[in-house]
């Protein structure tokens, strides 16, 4: 039997009923890692020998007859940006390629708490700078339905590791869109949760007021799961929300009656692909076929959601990057004096994509600049959640595409960094209110790739987007 494509929660009831065990379950992951890693190239390292140890508690819980768990003893991979104590965590980047923090991040210490059987730390762009998984210093992930395409990015080992088989669910993060983004073009469920909800500790800091952890899954129950598991007030982390956190698993109804869902014209705009401005159509007409009501709605300022994004985040990443300086921890480069020595080791260990980004965020916060730039891009942060604030004043929750187009092909746009950022259209407006987002599989274009839709909720209401993206699920 294969396992290695089934869901969290199938694999829970199979394990818990002894059909299987944890070990079958583990070696048939592994064994499918075997069979495609060297065409998908998801993981950056495997972790075989960790997961034998949790492996043997998890059945010999089970044959005591003990509970378990709904994730425990299913295999999952865990983004390489976010901590986890004596295993590699290189931020795919060349100036950490040998660190192992001496912590566990929160949300994969959950995981862990929970007999989670991690089987390794997956690829993504370079300190999560990037949307095709092209800009790892290691290697560049391929889409599982088109090896020749990128399955996304940043988190793009993630997705893929899903949807080719390679972890029952993993862990992603998103800045602007980096789990949501991957997730529609490898056509799985990725989720971003609302700000705060999840905490950040143990997360390698890119932009730190619109980083955020979340899972991608095979289905939204799936989904439910890894949030319950993850979600949650921590004290390491002072902007982690202390709102209660509900059972995410009580909001997989299928049912969206009365639901008021918003269609905001300007994600329709010229440049989206024909075949996914029908598919985003055809989701609206089958939520109004189960009883929701589609409301047209505008979100005026969504057309200065990248600047204002691109100007935001590459000034905190520049921020946040001034540590690896060769000094206390990561590589280091000699040079004659200190000076030299940081600007070797900087100069030869981080990527052209980082390097950008830092030389943006440098000059936006520079004397003369900051005011015309920076302190610019706050103030129309502010107008863009103010759009949102509005529109839920209206609508239960926004439906809109997850990408302007489906996953295109390696190299296309390597050369081009500005129409690169422009594939975040869609996800960075969400990142910069701080609110809940969810891709979901709408189908596929005629090439056979993946499209995904969007959903995106009022702040802390995860639940919603939870439900409305179920029942469309299940509508299937």
């Amino acid at each position: 039997m294969a396992l290695y494509n089934k869901t969290a929660h199938e694999l829970h009831e199979l394990l818990q009923t002894k059909k299987i065990s944890a070990a079958e379950l583990t070696a048939d992951i592994f064994s499918r890692i075997d069979e495609v890693e060297n065409k998908i190239g998801a993981y950056l390292t495997l972790t075989r020998d960790k997961a034998t140890v949790t492996v043997k508690a998890v059945d010999d819980k089970i044959s005591r007859g003990e509970k378990i768990a709904p994730l425990e003893g299913i295999p999952c991979g865990i983004k390489d940006n976010i901590c986890t104590k004596g295993i590699r965590t290189t931020c795919a980047s060349k100036i950490l390629e040998n660190f192992i923090p001496p912590y566990d991040a929160t949300a994969y210490a959950k995981l862990a708490a929970q007999n989670s059987i991690i089987v390794g730390k997956l690829n993504l762009d370079e300190f999560a700078m990037g949307g095709s998984t092209e800009n790892s210093a290691f290697h560049t992930t391929h889409n599982p339905h088109d090896l020749e395409r990128v399955p996304g990015g940043s988190s793009g080992g993630s997705a893929a590791a899903v949807a080719g088989g390679e972890a029952i669910f993993t862990l992603g993060s998103d800045t602007g869109g980096s789990i949501r983004q991957p997730a529609s073009f490898c056509g799985v469920v990725g989720f971003k949760p609302t700000y705060g909800r999840v905490s950040r500790y143990g997360l390698v800091a890119f932009a730190s007021s619109l980083d955020q952890i979340g899972p991608l899954t095979r289905d939204v129950t799936d989904c439910a799961l890894v949030l319950n598991a993850i979600c949650g007030h921590d004290d390491m982390d002072s902007t982690s929300t202390a709102a209660p956190v509900p059972d995410f698993t009580k909001s997989l109804v299928a049912n969206v009656k009365g639901l008021k869902i918003g269609l905001p014209k300007e994600y329709f705009v010229k440049g989206i692909d024909a075949e996914v401005e029908t598919a985003i159509r055809d989701v609206a007409k089958k939520f109004e076929s189960l009883g929701a009501e589609i409301v047209e709605l505008s979100l005026p300022h969504t057309d200065y959601a990248i600047s204002t994004y691109y100007l935001i985040a590459p000034a905190e990443a520049a921020t946040n990057l001034e540590r690896y300086d060769g000094v206390s921890y990561g590589a280091r480069v000699d040079g004659a004096d200190v000076v030299e020595m940081m600007t070797n080791t900087r100069t030869e260990k981080f990527g052209a994509e980082v390097k950008r980004r830092i030389m943006i965020g440098n000059y936006a916060l520079s004397a003369g600049y900051y005011d015309a730039y920076y302190l610019k891009a706050l103030k129309v942060r502010t107008l863009i959640q103010k759009d949102f604030t509005d529109a839920f004043q209206n609508v239960d929750v926004i439906l809109t595409p997850t990408t302007p187009n489906a996953a295109f092909k390696i190299g296309e746009m390597t050369s081009d960094p500005l129409k690169m950022y422009l594939q975040d259209i869609c996800t960075v407006p969400v990142n910069i209110a701080g609110l809940p987002g969810v891709s979901v599989p709408c189908g596929v274009n005629k090439n056979n790739l993946p499209l995904g839709f969007q959903l995106i909720g009022k702040a802390l209401d995860e639940a919603t987007i939870l439900q409305a993206a179920f029942t469309y699920e299940q509508s299937l």
